[in-house]
């Protein structure tokens, strides 16, 4: 019998205990062997739950208890997360966790710990929630030299960003209703700040080279300067905006950001929306390959952490491989990379545009108070010196080019 205890009974704590008992035929036939949860850790007591004799405050009894072989860290944030699944890897036991953040910032170091102790760190949950991402970058794509990863990685950003699409609706107004639905936090900041997907496509990134992207190394750029005015341009482009985080392996360096981005109706991710998520990835034999599914949410999001677990119980005692090395890979400076830009500025500023820019594609929406148009490939830093020289613009956003 394989011994769980979950830290944290929130959503997708509780959620990985529901998945646990609801299938738990399945999973016991998969895992080769019955899992039992021993034991909750939470602050709070739960009377009336099916669950509540299960209830510890203490983490001291789950790390003493040598039954214990399997942690899940379902808490969130670094602390006392980081401390907890340190202990828990130290003394043998094997830590599987939804916890992007905590990954993001001690990936290397924790995966490390695991390995010197003959047990294991994994993180499939941290990216993408429900969808397989993880395991595939880590076994099924290792004949391949990934050169690329694009994602949507955040489900309420793209919730936003699609009903703005759909219904011209404001960016306040969307999201004051994701909010009602309960899509976005009532502090949404790491959402559409952009620092959630940062953190994501940091992992994806590490798993990619096999050493540490820092997410704090990545240029980052929110979705809260988008507005309904964005949406009427994009739609006569035959575009869509969604915030992409992207990793390149590029011979000029390693790029990675996290922004808004125009992308064609071509593209395969240009129809993922609501709150799903999708990962696209491009390898050297391979070519390109999607991954799509529910992104966040309790049942996706304890589901993977689950098959975590079940990974860990069909190899006691062995470390299950995962190249993620603790040298960190220098994310070339993003004012070098290069692409097109859709730019609204004032008509009062079209000829200064069109001088200063150059060769030019006018898009007209109607909008008599301004002048559209998409510039030509540049670099950031060209970009941004000569829309400087004109004086500034409304908005600005990157022309996704596969």
């Amino acid at each position: 019998m394989i011994h769980v205890a979950v830290l944290g009974y929130g959503t997708v704590g509780s959620g990985v205990v529901e998945v646990i008992e609801t299938n738990k035929e399945a999973i016991d036939k998969r895992a080769a062997a019955k899992l039992n949860i021993k034991y909750i850790l939470d602050l709070r007591d739960f009377p009336g739950d099916p669950y509540e004799d299960k209830v510890v405050h203490d983490f001291n009894i789950i790390i003493n208890d040598p039954e214990v072989t399997v942690i899940c860290e379902t808490m969130g944030g670094l602390h006392p997360a980081y401390e907890f699944s340190k202990q828990a890897l130290l003394a043998g036991k094997s830590v599987c966790t939804s916890n992007k953040e905590l990954v993001a910032s001690h990936g290397p170091e924790l995966i490390e710990i695991a390995r010197k102790n003959h047990c294991n760190y994994l993180f499939e949950a941290s990216v993408g929630g429900g969808i397989p991402i993880i395991r595939p970058l880590n076994y099924s794509l290792t004949a391949e030299k990934i050169d690329s990863i694009t994602g949507i990685l955040n489900g309420t950003t793209n919730y936003i960003l699609t009903k703005m699409d759909k219904e011209g609706a404001d960016f306040e107004d969307v999201l004051k209703e994701a909010q009602e639905k309960g899509y976005a936090e009532r502090n949404p900041e790491a959402d559409v700040e952009g620092y959630d997907a940062c953190r994501k496509i940091a992992i994806l990134s590490s798993l990619m080279c096999g050493k540490n992207v820092s997410y704090e190394e990545i240029y980052t750029e929110g979705i809260t300067k988008i507005s309904a005015a964005d949406f009427l341009y994009a739609k006569q482009m035959d575009k869509s905006i969604k915030l992409l985080a992207m990793s390149r392996d590029k011979e000029e360096g390693f790029f990675a950001m996290v922004a808004p981005f125009m992308i064609s109706r071509s593209h395969p991710l240009y129809s993922v929306s609501g709150v799903f998520n999708a990962i696209y990835v491009h390898g050297n034999m391979l070519g390109d390959s999607m991954y799509y599914g529910r992104g966040a949410g309790k049942l996706p999001t304890a589901s993977a952490v689950v098959s975590d677990v079940v990974d860990c119980a069909r190899h006691p005692g062995k470390t299950i491989m995962c190249f993620w090395e603790n040298d960190n890979v220098r994310v070339a400076d993003s004012k070098k990379d290069q692409g097109k830009f859709f730019v609204r500025v004032n008509s009062a500023q079209k000829e200064a545009a069109m001088e200063t820019f150059g060769s030019l594609a006018e898009i007209n929406v109607g909008i008599v108070e301004e002048f559209g148009f998409m510039t030509q490939a540049m670099t950031e830093q060209e970009f941004h010196d000569k829309i400087e020289k004109i004086g500034g613009c409304i908005n600005r956003i990157r022309i996704f080019s596969a």
